[in-house]
């Protein structure tokens, strides 16, 4: 398949506005009368991604995910919609995010994503998915489509 650049129907993405004082900073990653109910997070967890390394590309099924991309570090997102039913089948989309542009995404079912750190110091990325992963007490199968080693995979993280 040959990707165009443009953006995607249902991926939201938004600034993050870090609040400093002399204690440092405070930021609102998400607030429930701001987001839909379908994406309603259940959980949350933090990672540390290396430099170079990245993480996906996948996608799932049922499952949306909001990512605070807010720093420390810096990455480069890429994401594909890979649903056949939308208005932007087809589209790739690429944000640079992090220390210099703190953002939140929140990616929909069946748009394919991963993240890449493109700097020489760890990257700190938040989430707060709308579905419990591996379901209630873990027992569920996990709600995830990975692409990273698969061949002929048509999501290739570049950066």
């Amino acid at each position: 398949m040959i990707w165009k650049e443009g953006k995607i129907d249902g991926v939201r993405i938004g600034p993050v506005n870090k609040n400093v004082d002399q204690r440092g900073w405070l930021a609102e990653i998400f607030r429930a009368d701001e987001m839909p109910e379908d994406a309603m997070p259940v959980m949350g967890y933090i990672s540390v991604t290396k430099p170079g390394v990245a993480r996906g590309p996948h996608e799932h099924r049922e499952q949306t995910d909001t990512f605070g991309f807010i720093g420390p570090g810096s990455l480069r997102i890429m994401l594909w919609d890979n649903r056949k039913t939308s208005s932007t089948y087809g589209t790739m989309q690429t944000i640079d995010a992090g220390d210099v542009n703190p953002v939140i995404v929140m990616v929909p079912p069946g748009v394919v994503h991963g993240y890449r750190n493109v700097l020489t110091t760890d990257a700190m990325v938040l989430n707060f998915p709308n579905r419990l992963f591996a379901g209630r007490g873990k027992k569920l199968p996990v709600d995830e489509i990975r692409y990273e080693d698969a061949k002929d995979t048509p999501f290739v993280m570049n950066g």
